[in-house]
C-alpha cells in the first residue's frame, strides 16, 4: 500500500527477486506511472477499504505493507490485513509518537522512520523467520532477532556461542521487553528471543541453524 518513493523501491527490489507484488494505490495518476515502470498488478483505491484488498488478492498474500506517509491510514489498512489471516504485516510509522498503538496490536511489525530505506524492509518481507534485524559495520554484519525454536531449548548460550562467524549477544526473556546480554552459563528457555551477530557472508547458514 503506497506508491511513494519507498514503497516503489521495495517493489522493485521484490520483483527483481521473483517475487510476486500487488500494490495499491490511491492516487490514479500515480497507478499508471507504477503499472507502466513495474511488472506488478496496480490496484486503483484504498487499502483501509475491504473490497480494493480484496481485489489485490489479500486473501493470499503472505506479506502485507503498508507504506504510505499517513500514519492513520497505515494502522486502519493493517489492522484489516490481519482480519485476513496475513502471516506477516509492517507498517511505516512517520510519527514516532504513534507507534505505541501500532505495537498495541501484537500483529504490526513497524518501521522506524530513521531506518525507512527500501533494502531494510526487503529482508524482513524475505526472512520471514527473523523478527527484526539491524545492519551494521557498513553492512558488513548484522544483528538479528530470532525467536527460539524447540531444538535450542535447554541448551546453554555457552554451548551455541561464540563461534567464528556468529555470537549470541542477547536474549530476551519470554515474556519480557527487556534484553539481558549474553552470558555462558544462561539457559534458554521456551518463548525466548534471542539476538545474534552475523557476519554478512553467513547468513544463509546461522538461519539454517536457527530457524
Amino acid at each position: 500500500m503506497g506508491a511513494g518513493k519507498l514503497g516503489f523501491n521495495l517493489a522493485s527490489y521484490l520483483i527483481d527477486d521473483g517475487h510476486q507484488v500487488n500494490f495499491i494505490e490511491k492516487n490514479e495518476k500515480r497507478c499508471n506511472e507504477v503499472a507502466n515502470a513495474l511488472d506488478c498488478n496496480v490496484i486503483f483505491g484504498s487499502a483501509t477499504d475491504r473490497k480494493t484488498l480484496e481485489n489485490a488478492q489479500i486473501m493470499d498474500a503472505n506479506v502485507f505493507i503498508a507504506a504510505t506517509a499517513n500514519d492513520e491510514s497505515n494502522l486502519m489498512a493493517c489492522l484489516l490485513a490481519g482480519e485476513y489471516k496475513v502471516e506477516k504485516i509492517i507498517s511505516r510509522v512517520n510519527d514516532t509518537n504513534h507507534e505505541e498503538i501500532f505495537l498495541e496490536t501484537n500483529l504490526i511489525k513497524t518501521i522506524h522512520p530513521e531506518s525507512l530505506e527500501a533494502g531494510y524492509m526487503e529482508k524482513l518481507v524475505l526472512k520471514p523467520k527473523i523478527s527484526d534485524l539491524y545492519i551494521i559495520s557498513h553492512g558488513k554484519a548484522e544483528i538479528l532477532e530470532i525467536n527460539l525454536i524447540k531444538k535450542f531449548i535447554g541448551k546453554r548460550i555457552g554451548d551455541l556461542s561464540p563461534k567464528e562467524d556468529y555470537m549470541i549477544c542477547g536474549v530476551y526473556k519470554a515474556g519480557e521487553k527487556k534484553i539481558t546480554l549474553a552470558r555462558p552459563d544462561i539457559i534458554l528457555k521456551k518463548g525466548d528471543k534471542i539476538s545474534i551477530l552475523v557476519k554478512k557472508d553467513s547468513m544463509k547458514d546461522v538461519l539454517n541453524i536457527f530457524t
